[in-house]
């Protein structure tokens, strides 16, 4: 049973059924934990405020999916953050964790080579520098992850994969742009910690 309110829960436990209550070994412990209480409030989570947390939520799946990989960057104005880094480093699925969960408007831009080989930013970059967060990956992982997807081709070859690492990490550290290491972190790890050293909040 998941049923809070205590008149049907004196009922049921005086009945002559089994009853196995779902909460009562788990409400107690977890109100410790967090040193608050239970409001024990039925219907909650069907709530107006929660609808509204839904909602948003939704909203910025629908952003993230439509500013995946560099589309549409006259929309980066409503974003709360831009994620950078080079292809397969996980921005994409950071950026929708980050919508899914947080009800963040996440954009995400691929860092090429041409912008490597310019060492600088895009152009469009300048006048969002504070919603920049950097993605690093190791270079090893990075070939890995392109071999799965393009075996034996240029873009997935470990010297290429050096090259951008190395640059884009000298990129970083030039702008200025807070960054987190991506390479032996789940993407809620990833998400988890973005949240922390930007103090997002939605």
């Amino acid at each position: 049973s998941t049923i809070v309110r205590p008149e049907l829960k004196t009922i049921l436990h005086h009945s002559q059924s089994l009853m196995l209550d779902l909460f009562e070994h788990f409400i107690e412990p977890l109100e410790q934990a967090f040193q608050i209480h239970s409001s024990h409030r039925v219907g909650k989570q069907h709530s107006s405020e929660n609808k509204e947390a839904y909602d948003n939520r939704i909203q910025a799946v629908n952003y993230a999916l439509n500013t995946d990989d560099g589309l549409s960057i006259k929309q980066y104005a409503k974003a709360d953050i831009i994620l950078l880094g080079v292809s397969r480093s996980g921005k994409t699925p950071t950026a929708l964790y980050l919508a899914m969960q947080f009800g963040l408007q996440a954009a995400n831009y691929p860092i090429t080579e041409d912008d490597l080989e310019n060492h600088e930013l895009p152009t469009w970059a300048d006048q969002f520098k504070d919603k920049l967060f950097g993605l690093k990956i190791d270079a090893g992982r990075l070939h890995e992850i392109r071999t799965e997807r393009r075996a034996n081709s240029p873009y997935a070859s470990l010297q290429q994969c050096e090259f951008e690492v190395t640059h884009i990490n000298k990129l970083y550290t030039r702008e200025a742009i807070p960054t987190i290491d991506t390479t032996s972190r789940s993407i809620e790890e990833i998400a988890t910690k973005i949240i922390a050293k930007t103090n997002l909040k939605r």
